[in-house]
């Protein structure tokens, strides 16, 4: 499969991967592509490349289409190397491209393949982009399924470019999901629950985006362009990555504060968890029994605990409370939190506690092998409570919740 005609003067230019391929610790049995587009306008653009093992093959590809020396344009939707993997043997050909992507995903680029001597542009939110006979408008999707992703729809065809986003793993030589010679259905489905399931709150982010743009056609980075049924598909999105509210999962948030900070940090740690599709249940552990917040976690679907420190440890009622957990079941995501103004490590004991108890433990270990997040979000340990310091804790509940959503 070679420079398939996707439409008007746009061309497939991927590659078609029929092995067993691993791939996120699991084996895609029936392969996968990697699909790339050129679209060949008056200023010749590439919107995603191929999987790094493919660089040079795909390059030689390209070069019978197009002299890459013509490249205006490279636009880079997801930086995970599946996607950009081929761009620095393409980059090399294509001296006089301009690299087109997220804030984050320059950054991640420049680092991965040192291409700090590259021109890149940088788009948000609704920004457009002339490429000569055809407008490119973009929009930005983080955490589908990583921070930087974006996804690019070209105007005057009205197709969108999502990357990972309506993706199917399979290998397939006809392209096009019309043309489909067995069902796909199930597979569509698998790697939503895989991929993008874990970032529900998001994918209602990303739908709020897109729906009000006339999309006749879906051209994802892996599997089958969609053309025949497009709105049915973003609709399974839509239905699959909503919440129901009589089935809202519930997170108890209970700490113990000295001056208020740690109070602070809770609640902008309850609305991240509102946000996410999670209701929070905040307990100040100074204003109930142990009995009632027993109860309450015993009936919570995840736990976070937070602790203001004073001389090194814990305040309050914080460290019998957490004695108290071994009389419940675990087996929960639990992380801990609080703020300090000079050292800090009443959170670490909170951490240590729960560990102990049997709790599922979210920390920075836990977010980068599950859920393929590199920030340090957990334990959150914020000095004091600045402006700084409570978006990050409304970032951190609404990552915890994810992780809720997905138990």
């Amino acid at each position: 499969m070679k420079n398939i005609d996707i439409a008007n003067k746009i061309k497939w230019v991927g590659k078609v991967d029929n092995r067993k391929v691993p791939f996120h610790r699991l084996i895609l049995e029936k392969g996968t592509t990697y699909n790339s587009y050129l679209l060949m306008t008056e200023k010749p653009t590439v919107i995603d490349t191929v999987d790094i093992e493919f660089g040079k093959e795909y390059v030689e590809n390209l070069r019978e289409v197009i002299d890459p020396e013509s490249l205006a344009y490279i636009v880079i939707n997801h930086v995970e190397p599946d996607h950009s993997g081929a761009l620095p043997a393409l980059a090399s050909k294509a001296k006089n491209a301009v690299i087109v992507t997220s804030s984050k995903g320059e950054v991640l680029l420049k680092e991965m393949y040192r291409l700090y001597n590259r021109e890149f542009l940088v788009v948000k939110d609704g920004d457009t982009l002339d490429i000569g006979g055809a407008t490119l408008k973009f929009f930005e999707t983080p955490y589908l399924h990583t921070e930087e992703t974006m996804v690019t729809y070209a105007v005057e065809e009205k197709i969108l470019f999502p990357c990972d986003i309506f993706s199917t793993h399979i290998a397939n030589d006809v392209l096009f999901n019309d043309l489909a010679n067995e069902p796909y259905e199930e597979d569509f489905k698998t790697y939503y629950d895989l991929i993008m399931s874990p970032h529900r709150p998001y994918v209602q982010d990303m739908i709020k985006k897109i729906n009000n743009l006339d999309i006749r056609l879906i051209a994802p980075s892996h599997g089958y362009i969609l053309r025949n049924n497009v709105k049915d598909f973003i609709n399974n999105y839509d239905q699959w990555s909503r919440i129901s509210s009589e089935n809202k999962p519930r997170v108890a948030l209970v700490y113990s504060s000295m001056t208020g900070n740690t109070a602070k940090i809770a609640k902008a740690m309850a609305q991240g968890l509102e946000k996410s599709g999670v209701e929070a249940a905040i307990i100040n552990l100074k204003n109930v029994s142990e009995e009632e917040v027993l109860n309450t976690v015993t009936n919570a679907d995840g736990l976070l605990v937070g602790s203001s420190t004073r001389y090194g440890d814990m305040v309050g009622k914080t460290e019998s409370f957490l004695d108290a957990l071994s009389e419940i079941p675990a087996k929960r995501p639990a992380a801990a939190f609080g703020s300090y103004g000079w050292s800090g490590e009443a959170i670490f004991h909170v951490e240590n506690k729960l560990k102990k108890t049997g709790f599922n433990v979210v920390d920075s270990n836990y977010l980068i092998s599950h859920r393929g997040v590199d920030t340090n979000l957990f334990p959150l340990r914020l000095r004091f409570a600045t402006e700084d310091g409570l978006r990050l804790a409304e970032e951190a509940g609404r990552a915890f919740g994810e992780i809720v959503l997905t138990q």
